[in-house]
């Protein structure tokens, strides 16, 4: 990679790292006095990147950082180790995933497994301990805060990678079908993923178990370039209402409704991305084994004058 490419790319991911930044910091939520996001999609931004373009680019993940904490408040030299700790999580994300033999076209059950737990749920716990301890250790937190910030920390930046990096995986393999009856599937899928979605997420009566049906059918139908876009609107419709404190979440804590929007989302980020992943695993199976036969088939026919001769 040239040295201006390389530039090019670090400046890019550096944009993509701050824009989405600001989208998340439009619900952020105040937690033992701390600001923190229920969903930081940078962080499946910086890990796609990686998966991308290889651990060179980290300086974009650095300069991201910087942006997105420079426009919370002034950047007071503790801030250095917090884009040192936000830099190393998605680099150790991305060592881990490269040791495992991930693949990112997310066709086997075990990548899927290797995002959920190595992409997201371990190291991004280095993330949310070193930015937790610093807040604590300069004062802008109080210890009696520093586990529930450290949780919603956590949740928020396992779930950036759990919910952000399928999407920008599949971008490159989503097309329109060519099947007529296959593009009228997909749009119901989306008119009626977007209705139910805001249906669910807005009603006081308690029916967010309602989004698995949804997230079954794509996954089952569309795989990836279904599962993901459709786990992306669920999390964020739900993040939304948390932030709003309407419908199901309304008249709750703020500790409380945190509980029931990491469980919710990382449910359905689990059920988005395993489901597909294992469909399109049997999906390749069945595609090799029907191949084996017709070689096989071929090769009889080839041997069978032969014999008769």
């Amino acid at each position: 990679m040239s040295l201006l490419r390389q530039t090019l790319w670090i400046l890019a991911v550096a944009a993509v790292y701050y824009a989405t930044g600001r989208l998340g910091l439009l619900q952020r939520v105040v937690v033992a006095g701390a600001q923190v996001t229920p969903l930081w999609l940078p962080t499946g931004v910086a890990v796609t990147a990686l998966l991308w373009r290889g651990p060179r680019i980290w300086p974009g993940l650095a300069l991201g950082t910087y942006l997105v904490i420079r426009m919370i408040s002034p950047v007071q030299p503790s801030a250095i180790v917090i884009i040192a700790g936000n830099t190393l999580a998605p680099l150790a994300a991305y060592a881990m995933l490269r040791r495992a033999r991930f693949r990112p076209e997310l066709d086997r059950l075990r990548d899927g497994l290797a995002l959920v737990f190595l992409g997201g749920l371990l190291p991004m716990l280095l993330s949310a301990s070193v930015g937790a301890l610093v807040l604590a250790l300069t004062g802008s937190l109080p210890w009696g805060g520093f586990w529930p910030v450290w949780a919603a920390w956590w949740a928020g930046d396992a779930m950036g990678v759990l919910v952000g990096t399928p999407l920008l995986l599949a971008l490159p393999r989503m097309r329109l079908p060519s099947d007529l009856y296959r593009t009228a599937e997909g749009l119901a899928l989306l008119v009626v993923a977007v209705l139910v979605t805001l249906l669910v997420t807005r009603s006081t009566l308690s029916l967010l178990f309602l989004v698995f049906p949804l997230l079954i059918w794509a996954a089952v139908r569309f795989q990836l370039v279904g599962a993901a876009p459709c786990a992306l609107l669920v999390s964020v419709a739900t993040v939304w209402a948390a932030t709003d404190r309407t419908g199901p979440f309304a008249h709750h804590s703020i500790l409380e409704v945190m509980a029931n929007l990491m469980a919710l989302n990382g449910s359905v980020a689990l059920t988005a991305l395993l489901l597909s992943a294992l469909v399109t695993e049997q999906n390749n199976v069945r595609v090799k084994i029907q191949q084996a036969c017709e070689d096989l088939a071929e090769l009889v026919n080839r041997l069978s004058p032969r014999a008769r001769g």
